[in-house]
């Protein structure tokens, strides 16, 4: 398959890589510039968030407790570019105390993940994260003092 930006599923699986590729670089407005402005974010095990404001206060979120780095990023398109699906390999260190989990002291870990995502006019309409939070706290408790 040539991949020649002429298809939407060739849309679809460019922006996805495009968001992540903004993600590893930590780069938040290239993020929300991905997104439509009614984005819906389904946190992982947590609520459903709405908006792109909303969003945007999720990453500030994230950005201080977490620092994170996607790897063996696979995306998965449907032909009509509507829908997608990733799986990841997540790098991390947890550097701040994030409320309601373990305290934080720069633990590192390393937690397969995935998302779905919704696209709509060549941006992201919704965000579904999924991990395995269990393992998660077990590796941050693991290095705990």
């Amino acid at each position: 398959m040539k991949i020649d930006g002429t298809r939407r599923q060739d849309r679809a699986t460019e922006l996805v890589l495009s968001y992540y590729a903004a993600f590893n670089r930590g780069d938040w407005e290239g993020m929300l510039a991905m997104l439509t402005d009614d984005v819906v974010h389904d946190l992982n095990q947590g609520a459903r968030e709405t908006g792109r404001e909303a969003f945007a206060a999720f990453l500030g979120r994230m950005n201080a407790s977490y620092r994170e780095q996607l790897r063996d990023i696979v995306v998965m398109v449907t032909q009509d570019g509507q829908h997608a699906a990733a799986e990841y390999i997540v790098q991390g260190e947890y550097h701040h105390t994030d409320e309601g989990l373990p305290p934080a002291n720069g633990q590192t870990y390393v937690l397969p993940g995935g998302a779905f995502f919704d696209i709509r006019d060549d941006r992201i309409a919704r965000v579904t994260n999924y991990y395995n939070l269990q393992d998660w706290v077990r590796q941050v408790r693991r290095d705990s003092p």
